[in-house]
């Protein structure tokens, strides 16, 4: 049995990987999107299901207002005492000399919960996770943060001491322990003890191309005493440009049972356009920050090497002990919102689904129409991640607008600058019509776009529903709609998926660390509060896989609709 990378697709970024007797755990970053911290579970490292999104009330987690990419980063996961811990940052800015965050830490006896409510750690920097050290005591280890226009903002791993007793940390005792290399920006790390030895692992380069996890290890954990590990870095693909696999680093180490060791890092697959170089740009990660496992193994000198060299592979050797994991081929989705909660699929921006948005059940889901999409306060918006390259994706909505300031459709997202969607409207004749529309650009250089315009097709009276779909095929993505369900038209609209990418985020905006989205949601910016009836979503991958050499292929299920 194998490991096919990415093991997680999607954005599923920052993985902090570990086990309990014989069960694997991931917990991941989510950032603005709620709810916060997803936990995947699996006994095998090949198949593995979504099993708790921990930060699912406001009293657990409230980003009201969070600007995009800000929120909960690099998220900890460990087990001691009999009990989980997890860490998670909170950032309330990302662009700029300041990112004013706080760190948190909340404990379960299950993976399911209860989860405590939070308590309130520090603020120091990002990327904290707990070490608990074989002799009972515990530390915090996080990125440092300077905003001092004078030094480099990424100033080193401290370490400072947790006490249990008041479950507060001892400020005086925080120290570097480990300043980083040439490369800089030195963030995620994980502290562990073996054979005697601590072993810091660390994430350099930025989470771009250039990204990189390095291993330093030490005998004790006293400032500035940790050794970098020679011929590293441990994992990088900055010099593996073709590699299937690019951006690892910043992640996790494990053991199984029977004393292999693998690590978990957070990866990307970018493509390029046809009429682009393979390597610059590099290409563009429509899919987000994806999880993949490599196999570890230690050389003489105690040092810990990736199997196959640092660059990974996309088909890793699973555990000798593994025991096989049920889980879907798939990440396909039917929803008929027949319960009266939302699927563990579904997410919202910043805030939990209430009342003030809708309300599910009874096989519809009712959108309240609020903010626009470029709105970071109140939006009526739920959707679920891209996690393959080729997937349709179709709804079914009732709703009739008040004017041109009412909308409702089919959307994919990135961020609050970087969308597109295809909607019901309000022209100028008091016609309900069809509208595409795309926004890709923020402030400094934004752009939206109404496609469709005087040519927007007019709904015919009488229609109570419209049906929409997205055909989304890796490089671009296309628009259709249906007055019934059966005959499909197209718009004519193809957008080009790169601007759902990290890599063209980057260039606009100071937050870039998600992934694309398909969802619904309705827009009412009058006040008015116009609401949208959907009768069911269906997201279908059409059959994303990799090839033995790591060449990546697909297989349509379906025709393309005319």
């Amino acid at each position: 049995m194998q490991i096919q990378n990415p093991v997680l697709p999607g954005f599923n970024p920052d993985p902090s990987i570990i086990r309990v007797d014989d069960t694997y755990y991931i917990a991941t970053s989510t950032f603005e999107w709620f709810p916060g911290v997803r936990i995947h579970e699996s006994k095998d490292l090949v198949h593995w299901n979504l099993v708790k999104n921990v930060l699912d009330t406001t009293d657990m987690l409230d980003m009201k207002g969070n600007p995009s990419s800000g929120g909960i980063w690099a998220p900890d996961l460990s087990y001691a005492d009999g009990k989980f811990w997890l860490i998670f940052t909170d950032v309330k800015i990302t662009d700029g000399n300041f990112k004013d965050m706080k760190n948190y830490l909340t404990t379960a006896e299950t993976i399911q919960g209860p989860w405590t409510k939070p308590i309130l750690i520090n603020g120091v920097g990002f990327d904290a996770s707990l070490f608990h050290d074989d002799d009972g005591r515990k530390y915090l280890v996080q990125q440092t943060w300077d905003y001092r226009e004078y030094r480099h903002p990424f100033d080193g791993v401290t370490l400072t001491e947790f006490d249990t007793d008041t479950m507060q940390l001892k400020p005086e005792t925080a120290r570097t322990i480990f300043a980083g290399t040439d490369v800089k920006l030195v963030e995620g790390p994980h502290l562990y003890k073996i054979n005697g030895e601590y072993y810091l692992f660390t994430a350099e380069g930025g989470t771009i191309f250039t990204h990189q996890e390095v291993v330093s290890r030490s005998k004790t954990l006293d400032e500035l005493s940790f050794v970098v590990e020679p011929d590293g870095p441990f994992i990088t693909n900055f010099d593996t440009p073709n590699s299937y696999l690019q951006k690892q680093g910043h992640g996790a180490l494990v053991s199984t049972p029977g004393g292999e060791w693998y690590y978990a890092s957070l990866t990307a697959r970018p493509w390029h356009h046809a009429n682009e170089s393979a390597t610059d740009p590099r290409g563009w990660s429509t899919l987000g920050r994806e999880t993949a496992i490599q196999k570890v193994e230690w050389d003489d000198a105690g040092w810990p090497r990736i199997v196959g060299g640092h660059g990974g592979q996309t088909f890793v050797d699973a555990p000798k002990d593994a025991i096989v994991t049920d889980a879907p081929a798939d990440h396909s989705q039917h929803d008929e919102f027949d319960t009266p909660t939302l699927d563990i699929n579904w997410n919202t921006l910043r805030v939990p689904f209430t009342d003030k948005m809708g309300h599910t059940g009874d096989g519809k889901l009712t959108l309240i129409g609020q903010g626009s999409l470029a709105n970071t306060f109140d939006l009526s918006l739920i959707a679920r991640r891209w996690q393959a390259f080729y997937f349709d994706a179709e709804t079914k909505v009732k709703f009739d607008p008040y004017s041109y300031q009412a909308m409702a459709g089919l959307t994919n997202y990135y961020n609050h600058s970087h969308w597109s969607w295809i909607f019901i409207t309000k022209n100028d004749a008091g016609q309900n019509v069809i509208e595409v529309a795309e926004n890709k650009g923020g402030l400094r250089n934004g752009s939206y776009t109404s496609y469709l315009r005087d040519q927007a097709p007019v709904i015919p009276d009488g229609t109570e529903y419209v049906y929409f779909k997205s055909e989304n095929r890796k490089e671009t993505y296309t628009y259709y709609y249906s007055f019934d369900g059966e005959t499909w038209h197209a718009t004519g609209v193809e957008l080009d998926a790169a601007v759902l990418s990290d890599d063209y985020v980057v260039r606009e905006y100071g937050g870039f660390f998600t992934g694309a989205y398909v969802g619904l949601a309705a827009v009412d910016y009058s006040g008015y509060g116009s609401t949208a009836e959907f009768a069911y979503f269906d997201y279908k991958e059409l059959g994303d896989r990799v090839l033995a050499d790591g060449s990546f292929s697909w297989e349509k299920s379906e025709q393309r609709f005319d």
